[in-house]
Formats: C-alpha cells, sequence, structure tokens
C-alpha cells in the first residue's frame, strides 16, 4: 500500500500537469485560430467538463478494488497521450475545419485535451480512496489532497506563463509534462515494472524534444516569448513576421523592403503634417511602419509590449536604431503616462487574432489624443473584410467621439475582399495632392517604389466616411467577436501563402 506522503506527491503531480495542459492549450491551437476569447472559453470550458466527468467516473471506479496499479495505468496513458499531441494537433484541425470558426476550435480543444484531462480527473477521487483508512477521515484526507493538487496547479501555472514556456517552448514544455506524468505513474506502482517502464518513457520524451529542436527549411527563427509564438518564415519570396500563426509583417526577401500597402497608405498621414515631425508608433512588429517614416526624416518612438519583437525586427527585418526609439511598455498605459506629444499617433497593435480590445475604446482614443499636438492626427490600422466591413463602422463612430474628421482609406481590391483599411482621424480638414502622393508611371522602374505610390493613390483616391456604427467602449467592446470572423479568413488566405510546415512543426 502507497504511503500518503508518496499519494500527495503523485496528486500535486497531477494537479501541476491540468493547469499546465490548460495554458498549453493556447500554444499548441493558437497557431492555427489565433490566441483568442474563443479559444480561452473553449480551453477553460474542455478543462472543466473532463474534470468533472474525471471526478465522477474516477468515484465510482475507487469504490472497486482500488490499486496503485490502476493508478498509475490512468497517469501513464495520459502522459502517452500527452506526449502525442505535437503529432496529433495537425489532423485534429483538419477534422474541425469544415466546423465554422467558434465549433472547430471547442472541437479541436475536447479531442486534443479531454482524454488526458479527464484522466487526470479520475485521480484525486481515486487517491482519496487509497488514502483513507478509516471513515472518520475522510473530509480531512480529501481535504488535504485537493489543497495539495490546489497548491500544485497555482505553482505550475505561475511557472508555465513566467518561466518554462519562454524556457522550453511548446513541444519540449509537453514532453516534460509527459515524463512528469509517467514518473507520478512509477510512483504509484512503486515496483520494479513501473522502474523498468521509465526507460522507454524517456527516450520518447527525448526524441519528442529533440523533434522540437529541427525547424523545417524556411523557418528562420521560432522564439517562445511572454506573449505569443513568434516565427520568422520565408516563403515565395516574401519574409513573414508570425505571432501564434497569424503574419503581422511582410517584406520582399530580395529588397528587405516592406510589402504591406497598408503602410503607405499610413504614410499619407505625414503628407498630411508638417515636415520632419513625430511619430507615435504604436505596435512595432517588424519595423516596416518605423523604417518607412523615419525615410522621410521624422522622429519615430515605437512602443512594442513584446521584448522579443524588437530582436527579431532588428535581425531579420532591417530594423535599424536610428528608425525608431523603441520602448517596450503596453501601449495604452504609455498614452496615459507619456508626456510627450507627436504630429501622429500610429495605432498598429495586433495580437494573434484581433486588435487589442482595450486600444479601441472611446477612453482608448480621448488617452490618443491628448498626446497629439495641435491639429495632429491619430490613424489606426484595422484588418477587414471588405471595405464594408462592419467593425470599420464601430471604429469610425468611436473615433468621431473625440475628433471632428474621420476618413476610412481601404487597401483590399477587389472592394469586398479581405485586406486592410487606415482610418485617419483629426480635428482638421485633411487633404493632399495627388503630386504628394507620387507618380505611378515614374516609379515603374522599381518594384517597390511602384507598389508604395499605388498604394497610396488606391487608398486615398478610394477614401469614404463610414456612417452607423456603434460607439466602443471600456465597458461595452465587442469588437474581437468581429475580429475572430475576419482572423479565420486571414489565416486561410495565409495558408495559400505560405505552406503548413513553416506555419507549425
Amino acid at each position: 500500500m502507497m504511503s500518503r506522503l508518496t499519494l500527495y506527491l503523485v496528486v500535486s503531480l497531477s494537479g501541476a500537469s491540468v493547469l499546465v495542459l490548460e495554458i498549453l492549450g493556447t500554444r499548441v491551437l493558437g497557431p492555427f485560430y489565433g490566441v483568442s476569447l474563443f479559444l480561452w472559453s473553449a480551453l477553460i470550458s474542455i478543462t472543466l467538463a473532463a474534470l468533472a466527468a474525471g471526478y465522477a467516473l474516477g468515484g465510482r471506479a475507487a469504490d472497486r478494488n482500488p490499486t496503485g496499479a490502476r493508478l498509475s495505468l490512468l497517469l501513464a496513458i495520459a502522459g502517452l497521450w500527452v506526449l502525442a499531441a505535437p503529432w496529433l494537433r495537425a489532423p485534429v484541425v483538419h477534422i474541425a475545419a469544415g466546423l465554422g470558426l467558434r465549433p472547430a476550435v471547442l472541437v479541436s480543444a475536447a479531442l486534443l485535451f479531454f482524454p488526458p484531462l479527464f484522466l487526470l480527473g479520475m485521480v484525486s477521487p481515486y487517491a482519496v480512496r487509497l488514502a483513507t483508512r478509516r471513515v472518520e477521515e475522510v473530509g480531512t484526507t480529501t481535504g488535504n489532497l485537493f489543497a495539495i493538487s490546489t497548491l500544485a496547479s497555482v505553482a505550475a501555472a505561475v511557472l508555465t506563463g513566467f518561466v518554462l514556456i519562454p524556457a522550453l517552448g511548446v513541444s519540449r514544455l509537453l514532453a516534460c509534462v509527459a515524463l512528469t506524468l509517467f514518473a507520478a505513474a512509477a510512483l504509484a506502482r512503486a515496483d520494479r515494472v513501473a522502474a523498468l517502464l521509465m526507460v522507454p518513457a524517456i527516450g520518447l520524451t527525448w526524441l519528442t524534444a529533440a523533434r522540437a529542436e529541427r525547424p523545417a527549411p524556411g523557418v528562420l527563427a521560432r522564439v517562445e516569448s511572454p506573449y505569443a509564438e513568434l516565427r520568422v518564415v520565408e516563403a515565395g519570396g516574401f519574409r513573414y513576421l508570425m505571432l501564434d500563426g497569424g503574419a503581422h509583417t511582410v517584406f520582399r526577401a530580395a529588397s528587405g523592403e516592406p510589402h504591406q500597402p497598408y503602410i503607405y497608405v499610413a504614410e499619407i498621414a505625414a503628407d498630411l503634417s508638417r515636415p520632419h515631425g513625430r511619430l507615435l508608433l504604436v505596435g512595432l512588429g517588424g519595423g516596416g511602419a518605423a523604417e518607412v517614416f523615419s525615410r522621410r526624416g521624422w522622429q519615430v518612438d515605437a512602443v512594442e509590449i513584446d521584448p522579443e519583437v524588437p530582436k527579431l525586427a532588428a535581425e531579420y527585418f532591417g530594423l535599424k536604431p536610428f528608425y525608431a526609439r523603441v520602448m517596450v511598455a503596453e501601449g495604452r498605459q504609455f498614452l496615459q503616462r507619456s508626456q510627450d506629444t507627436y504630429d501622429v499617433v500610429f495605432l498598429d497593435a495586433f495580437g494573434s487574432a484581433s486588435i487589442p480590445f482595450h486600444l479601441v475604446t472611446r477612453e482608448a482614443f480621448a488617452a490618443a489624443k491628448v498626446r497629439l499636438a495641435s491639429g495632429g492626427i491619430l490613424a489606426l490600422n484595422v484588418e477587414t473584410v471588405g471595405w464594408k466591413d462592419p467593425i470599420v463602422n464601430a471604429l469610425v463612430a468611436t473615433l468621431q467621439t473625440s475628433f471632428r474628421n474621420v476618413i476610412a482609406l481601404p487597401t483590399a481590391e477587389p472592394p469586398n475582399q479581405l485586406g486592410n483599411v487606415i482610418l485617419l482621424a483629426s480635428d482638421r480638414d485633411l487633404a493632399v495632392t495627388p503630386e504628394q502622393l507620387g507618380d505611378p508611371v515614374a516609379a515603374l522602374e522599381n518594384e517597390d517604389e511602384h507598389f508604395r505610390v499605388v498604394s497610396r493613390h488606391h487608398g486615398w483616391e478610394n477614401q469614404y466616411r463610414p456612417r452607423n456604427g456603434v460607439v466602443l467602449t471600456d465597458d461595452w467592446n465587442p469588437v474581437d467577436l468581429r475580429a475572430e470572423e475576419i482572423n479565420l479568413v486571414a489565416r486561410r488566405w495565409l495558408r495559400t501563402q505560405i505552406p503548413d510546415s513553416l506555419m507549425r512543426e
């Protein structure tokens, strides 16, 4: 019979694994769906449902001749499933692909994580039954085991987000969770068979960890930051900076020039301002916007929340120190704390699935306006499906609570396709001449310059003023719900440009 100390250790390892798996789920499925409200809701729901089912069945199983060997088997099977997760996720996502965004996220989370979490849910009632010697001590035993399991979960949650994911990455951490469960299984069995089984378990775990060290050809960098899985990939003549599987920066590989039309449409804000002005860029990405404004003699301050992004921008996208003064900070906090003023504030922040909702509310735009010099311009980049996407109407209505004049400059063609819209907001009239936008014919000799000039003309000449939007506030802001639908379209398009092997392995 196992000692209580051994049972406490087994329950601790099991409880810690539950929280690690729940958090890791965002990184396992994030490259396919983005880390979003839907994904978190799905993972939390599946975790609770699996644990509830495990508690119910585990309690019944514990009443029928409970043994350490049976407890060991539950832990070992859970470990094997976790070890297989990196190989299972691609076929699972493929199976769920045709269901639509919300059902697909829920089904994928269930297929990948319900089985091991269900088995781990069975551990606690089984351990209570094994640890109980007398009926009079059932309450104390149960309380102690659940308290220890919960404390282990708390420690695991903190370590996973703050230390383990950035240090180990997803596949290696999944392998460590599997090895932890194998170790718990060996403790529960406590015999020579368990000791011998640990040898192949360690071997399987080593193979999984080694696999994580070999990125596919074309993956130039892969970093697990505290905020996202970042990777730099090269495909079809372009270099991409990707956050949780979504493309945030696109450069031409041959020339090293930015290749996103919205950057050049946003550059029109410089034409509408004094020469050599000051730009506050909220959201650095690969540094394309910072480079474009800096080349025009502008002083650029860039705020980026993820400390790993500026490093990748410098190494793989040519971000120079003189392009921008980069500050690692949260965008809205910077707007509220800074004392500087700027001619243009450009909000170009984007999570893995949507615009951070707290940056596009009435209160956030009011805070941004305080940072503008007299007659300054707020520019906002938003991804849409078509020029008339409801998200544009809502953002324009919200901007109009702080600014007298708001115009929308589209990039997509035809108008019903996926693309970006740049919103310019100011308290003064906004007008530029065709000469300021550049001559497309004169730019024909340089492919990058021609792309820039054509993008600028397209955006300005097709400007429009959306109407009938709802105002977004800190208290009520469902912008991420629509952004999720747009994100799904964007990811489907991206998979026509980049092989799956470069987006995850």
